[in-house]
């Protein structure tokens, strides 16, 4: 089994800045690529970022480029994403997943973190 535990979440005011940590664990042999979602109230998930395995390929949503960044720890099996200049229309529960393989020889298989709140207001 695989776990997929999202931290880092919370109120800051706008202009502000958080950083989002992702890390999983279990039976893992490796991990594609992993990334971001969020899901504002009413809305539909929407991509944010997304990270290749080696880290060298990234991918943000027009609505967060130049403001955020993903990255990733292979050796912690773990991803980050840091915002800043967070606006109110930034807050949405964040989601992290990971493309993970569980041996040499399978597929990966999507695991997803059960999401933490970010919100962002005066």
């Amino acid at each position: 089994q695989v776990q997929v535990v999202e931290s880092g979440g919370g109120l800051v005011q706008p202009g502000g800045s958080l950083r989002l940590s992702c890390a999983a664990s279990g039976s893992i042999f490796s991990i594609d690529g992993m990334g971001w979602h969020r899901q504002a109230p009413g809305k539909q998930r929407e991509l944010v970022a997304t990270i290749s395995s080696s880290g060298s390929l990234t991918k943000y949503a027009d609505s967060v480029k130049g403001r955020f960044i993903i990255s990733r720890d292979n050796a912690k099996n773990a991803v980050y994403l840091q915002m800043d200049s967070l606006k109110p229309e930034d807050t949405a529960v964040y989601y992290c997943y990971g493309n993970v393989r569980t041996t040499q020889v399978t597929g990966p298989t999507t695991y997803w973190g059960q999401g933490t709140q970010v919100t962002v207001s005066s």
